[in-house]
C-alpha cells in the first residue's frame, strides 16, 4: 500500500482534555449555564439561540461536563497535531483524507477502501460521484457543502454519520471522509458521527481525532458541532431521567 495512504496509527482510546471539563466550566473563560428555577437547563433557551456561542454550557447538573464555547473549542487546536498529510485512519477502519487520496483510484483500490464519503461533492469542488468509482467495488456518498463559516453543515450530520456508522458495521470494511484538504468539512463530518454513535463529547471527539490527523474545521462547523454536543447532551439527560422514572415506579418505596 503507498505510504501515503497509510498516514498515522496509533491507539484508539478516545482521550480528554488534560484539564477536566468541570475545571473548564468553573474558569475565568467561560460563562455561565443557563438555568430554569428548578435548577434545570432551559432547553428553549438553547433553541432560541439566547444563549451565546461563546458561552459554555452545564447540560447536567450532576455532571462535570460543560460544552465549551467557540473560541475554548478553537483553543483545542492549537495543542499541536500530527504533521499534515493526504490521509489517516483517526478511528478503526476510519479515514479522513484530501483530495488528492480521493481521486487516486488505484491506491484506494489497493488500500481495501469500500466507502467514500465526499464532503466536497459537486462541479465546483471534488466532483467525483459514483460514476467515478462504477466499475469498483466502493460506495459513495456525497455532500455538497462549502467550506464558509455561514454554511450550514449541522443538517448533514446525521445523514453522514448514518453512512459512516452502517460502513463500519462490516469490520472488513474501509471508510473514506475526504474533502478538499481532508481538514475542515470533513473533519467536522467524522467529528459529529463520533459524537453521534461513539457518544463521545464535543471535546473528547476533537482530541480524539486531533491524535492521528491535523484538522482545523471552521468557527462556523465548530459552532454547529458545539450546538450538537448540547442537543446530544440533553437527550442523554432526558434519557438518563425517563430511566429512573421507570426504575421507580417499577420499585415503589414502601
Amino acid at each position: 500500500m503507498p505510504g501515503a495512504l497509510l498516514g498515522t496509527g496509533g491507539s484508539f482510546t478516545p482521550s480528554t482534555l488534560s484539564t477536566s471539563p468541570g475545571a473548564a466550566c468553573r474558569s475565568r473563560a467561560f460563562y455561565g449555564p443557563a438555568w430554569d428555577p428548578q435548577g434545570q437547563m432551559s432547553s428553549p433557551a438553547v433553541k432560541s439561540g439566547k444563549i451565546s456561542a461563546y458561552a459554555a454550557v452545564k447540560v447536567d447538573p450532576e455532571s462535570d461536563y460543560c460544552t465549551p464555547g467557540a473560541f475554548d473549542l478553537e483553543r483545542l487546536f492549537w495543542k499541536g497535531s500530527p504533521e499534515y498529510t493526504h490521509v489517516n485512519e483517526v478511528w478503526p477502519s476510519l479515514y479522513i483524507g484530501d483530495e488528492k487520496t480521493a481521486l487516486d483510484r488505484y491506491s484506494l483500490e489497493k488500500a481495501g477502501f469500500t466507502h467514500v464519503l465526499n464532503a466536497a461533492h459537486g462541479r465546483w469542488n471534488v466532483d467525483t460521484g459514483p460514476s467515478y468509482y462504477k466499475d469498483m467495488a466502493i460506495q459513495y456518498h456525497g455532500v455538497e457543502a462549502d467550506d464558509l463559516p455561514t454554511f450550514n453543515l449541522s443538517q448533514f450530520f446525521y445523514s453522514a454519520a448514518e453512512f459512516i456508522h452502517q460502513a463500519l458495521q462490516d469490520e472488513t470494511n474501509k471508510i473514506l471522509v475526504h474533502c478538499a484538504m481532508g481538514r475542515s468539512r470533513s473533519a467536522a463530518l467524522v467529528l459529529a458521527y463520533l459524537m453521534i454513535y461513539q457518544h463521545m463529547t464535543v471535546v473528547d471527539a476533537i482530541s480524539q481525532v486531533l491524535k492521528h490527523r491535523c484538522i482545523l474545521p471552521n468557527r462556523g462547523f465548530l459552532k454547529q458541532l458545539r450546538e450538537l454536543d448540547i442537543k446530544l447532551a440533553l437527550e442523554r439527560r432526558n434519557g438518563a431521567r425517563r430511566l429512573s422514572t421507570s426504575k421507580e415506579k417499577a420499585n415503589p418505596k414502601i
